[in-house]
């Protein structure tokens, strides 16, 4: 989860991602964010994030988003 936070901060350093819940409800993170996020963790984490997963609920925390990380690491 650790280098997901350093992934985001890279994008917005001003926030605070491991207690925001409201990444995307706040339009903190926007498409391009999205599309920098699902490359990074294409090159990171070698997992490739379809599109039905590109969902705001998926994206809204940086919980969330590891969790849908996880999820499609153990696929």
């Amino acid at each position: 989860m650790e280098e997901l936070i350093e992934i985001l901060q890279e994008l917005h350093s001003d926030v605070d991602f491991t207690t925001c819940e409201t990444l995307i409800d706040d339009k903190i993170l926007d498409s391009f964010d999205i599309v920098s996020i699902v490359a990074e963790v294409n090159d990171r984490f070698d997992v490739q994030i379809p599109a039905e997963e590109l969902l705001p609920e998926n994206f809204n925390s940086a919980r969330a988003l590891w969790a849908l990380i996880e999820r499609l690491g153990d696929e």
